[in-house]
């Protein structure tokens, strides 16, 4: 219990000392991507090392920083977000949420960082919200999507939805399947309990928009779906 205890107490702290840094990084000129580099993956690495998490990543030859594309993961637990921060090396921006950016110091962090809040319950935000990511793409920058929607009870892929596909139908950019088994393990749904133990993180060959429209989302869905499914256990 006392483990629990202090590992929250520190991922805590170091989490508002990192977005205190977000936010420093920008009045001395540095762009999201400075963000991005010299604070979240900093603050993924030291607190899965803290944590004694071990990763073992696979399918880094599928990844090429020069090139825009979606990426797409399952989502177990909410130590999916320092893994794909960690290890991933690409910069991209988060699609989250809209919830997550109104928390204080993190989402402004977020902001600077150049992530995107997502307003699910509003069809004409999350249009607008869409068209930014596709920006972000069209500037040079990759996306980083949780298909789900929300992080998974009990480890299994659950149904994905829409938006995603809709920004990649637009963009015309490659999506990436990628899939992280076993981090819901590490910490459940709904507890802060964090338990010492090693998952996987895998990145899956690019899967090419050419030829799908609005109508084909249905089917490119299912695509990505077993794309990220067979990957895992």
């Amino acid at each position: 219990m006392l483990r629990y205890i202090v590992l929250d107490a520190f991922i805590g702290l170091f989490s508002v000392i990192m977005c205190i840094w977000a936010l420093i990084i920008p009045i001395f000129g540095g762009s999201g991507r400075a963000v991005h580099f010299r604070c979240a993956v900093p603050w993924a690495k030291v607190v899965l090392r803290v944590c004694g998490i071990r990763v073992a990543v696979r399918g880094l030859q599928n990844v090429n920083p020069e090139i825009p594309r979606i990426y797409m993961c399952n989502h177990q637990s909410f130590f999916d977000i320092w893994t794909i921060l960690a290890f991933l090396p690409v910069d991209f921006k988060f699609i989250l949420k809209q919830e997550l950016m109104k928390i204080p110091l993190l989402g402004p962090a977020m902001t600077q960082a150049g992530y995107i809040g997502i307003e699910r319950k509003d069809p004409r935000e999350a249009v607008k919200s869409i068209a930014l990511a596709a920006q972000r793409i069209k500037d040079g920058a990759s996306v980083l999507i949780f298909p789900e929607g929300t992080r998974s009870e009990d480890g299994r892929l659950q149904s994905f939805k829409r938006g995603g596909f809709n920004l990649a139908v637009k963009s015309g950019c490659d999506i990436v399947p990628m899939a992280i088994d076993g981090s819901h393990r590490i910490a459940t749904k709904g507890s802060l309990r964090i338990r010492k133990g090693s998952y996987t993180f895998q990145i899956g060959e690019p899967i090419s928009l050419s030829g799908y429209g609005k109508r084909d989302i249905p089917r490119l869905m299912d695509k990505v779906h077993d794309a990220i499914g067979e990957k895992l256990s």
